[in-house]
């Protein structure tokens, strides 16, 4: 059921010199009220929002508001750059002095029809420039001086988003040291954003919406699908248009932790994707290991959590289960391949990528406030740092998923079976053991073969609203190694068609 709004309850829209935000010192007072520190020949207040996009600027920022979120304000500018055949916008979510970077484009087939996907990448602490810049959106960066055209990006058949998250990732940063170090807090800002801007952009309101993100992402994106359908009810009870939450999509997601670490073993150790990499002895090691790390992670992570126990539990399965790949020159993003240590995630695009969003000329572009360091980070440290410390890997992402699944909320499971990190045995796992009604149905559903262009992609299994599939040739970041299966994938589950 959709519900519509009455106009009276959106608030103003302030329009500001994108340049402006370069020496604004917004305190927590100005953000509350993002006029201050503006002449007034430098904004424009609207009475109502714009309402369409292409009414944007290229040189001044539009800020929104909304009656039910005070402490949240959304930035956004045209920025004509990286496809050039459909609108382009970027823009900041600031939540008083935290500042959240995201990207925009329009579909390239219906923008005022097509479906609307909200991506994001993993890490924790890694930009979503990454899967932008590198798998699925609407250009490659080619050298640190230019970007190609990208035909099997997702905006092929829907409008996407890809966000900056949590703080002190890609181009997002905070004033004054605050920070986000756990997936529940992350989901709050996000679920926000998307009611603002869909509240202000009616024209997206009422789509299909559907929540996507790779490797982490895979954890945080039930999290975050779970905080917009609760904070629907919020919505309507303010007689709002609620996000039309279609699905969740999953691709090389470490979702439950506790079913993928021990899957290292397999992956290393079996054919269950490449033949056995490691040596016989280190393989023995790992084996005899496994059932010691399960019961170990399921006694202090989850029958009865204990921060110390489980950080133990934790150390102990990684030291024994990841250990012996990582001393080896393979590529744990594709264990087909050998990976050059020297470079970033062991793909040379990324720094490319790096370069290119280093650029002054690039980022004046895009509207990346100057308080933003020159030097680009594709993953930062610091933020996977505060999530290890929280211990978020064990927060029970796969009941969010099961939980979403009785809510009508479909669920793609994707993976490259090449990754070793996020690999396609723990997420089977996983959902074979996931509990919700359509459980035994699922588990009963054989494997088969699914095709593009006549050519087998890869192995699904599909029940009611879960859908898991594998994909051949491909190994973490699927849309790079396999680019019109990827697409094809997409358009499919979109259409809500079989794979």
């Amino acid at each position: 059921m959709l519900w519509y709004r009455p106009s009276f309850l959106l608030t103003s829209v302030v329009i500001a010199n994108a340049s402006d935000f370069s020496f604004i010192q917004s305190g927590p007072t100005a953000l509350h009220n993002p006029v201050v520190g503006f002449a007034a020949e430098q904004r424009e207040t609207h009475p109502s929002p714009p309402g369409d996009l292409s009414l944007l600027s290229t040189d001044r920022f539009a800020v929104l508001e909304h009656p039910l979120f005070p402490d949240y304000h959304v930035r956004i500018k045209k920025s004509e750059f990286c496809d050039g055949t459909v609108g382009t916008y970027t823009g900041y979510i600031d939540i008083q002095a935290r500042h959240l970077f995201f990207y925009f484009f329009e579909s390239r087939s219906d923008p005022a029809k097509d479906d609307v996907i909200f991506w994001t990448s993993g890490g924790p602490g890694c930009s979503s420039s990454l899967s932008l810049f590198m798998e699925l959106g609407p250009c490659r960066v080619t050298s640190p001086d230019n970007t190609t055209f990208n035909p099997h990006s997702c905006n092929e058949h829907a409008n996407v988003f890809f966000v900056d998250q949590p703080i002190g990732v890609g181009f997002s940063y905070s004033e004054y040291g605050e920070t986000v170090n756990t997936t529940p807090d992350a989901a709050k800002d996000i679920a926000a954003f998307i009611a603002i801007f869909l509240e202000h952009f009616s024209q997206f309101g009422g789509r299909a919406f559907h929540m996507a993100g790779s490797s982490y992402g895979g954890r945080y994106i039930p999290a975050f699908a779970a905080e917009v359908y609760g904070q629907n009810a919020k919505l309507i009870e303010a007689g709002l248009m609620p996000v039309n939450l279609s699905s969740i999509m999953l691709g090389n997601g470490c979702t439950d932790w506790i079913s993928m670490v021990p899957s290292w073993y397999d992956m290393a150790c079996t054919p269950a994707s490449v033949a056995p990499i490691l040596d016989i002895s280190s393989c023995v090691r790992m084996k005899q290991a496994v059932p010691r790390c399960k019961d170990a992670l399921q006694k202090s992570c989850i029958d009865s959590y204990d921060s110390l126990s489980c950080g133990a539990a934790d150390m102990f399965c990684q030291t024994e289960l990841s250990g012996p790949l990582l001393i080896t020159d393979y590529n744990i993003y594709d264990i087909s391949k050998r990976c050059e240590r020297s470079l970033a995630l062991c793909y040379p695009i990324t720094e490319k990528i790096t370069s290119y969003l280093d650029r002054p000329d690039v980022r004046e572009q895009i509207g990346v406030d100057a308080l933003v360091s020159a030097n680009f980070t594709l993953c930062n440290d610091d933020v996977h740092a505060a999530f290890s410390a929280t211990q978020d890997l064990m927060f029970p992402t796969r009941h969010y998923v099961s939980a979403l699944l009785e809510r009508g909320v479909r669920a793609l499971v994707y993976v490259g079976i090449n990754d070793w990190a996020c690999n396609w045995v723990g997420n089977e796992r996983m959902l074979l053991d996931l509990e919700w009604t359509g459980q035994d149905a699922f588990v009963k559903t054989p494997l088969r073969e699914w095709t593009v262009n006549g050519n087998v992609a890869g192995l699904t299994r599909r029940s009611g609203a879960l859908t898991f599939a594998t994909m051949y040739g491909a190994g973490h970041m699927a849309p790079y190694d396999k680019p019109a299966e990827s697409l094809e994938l997409t358009k499919r589950w979109l259409a809500g068609e079989e794979l």
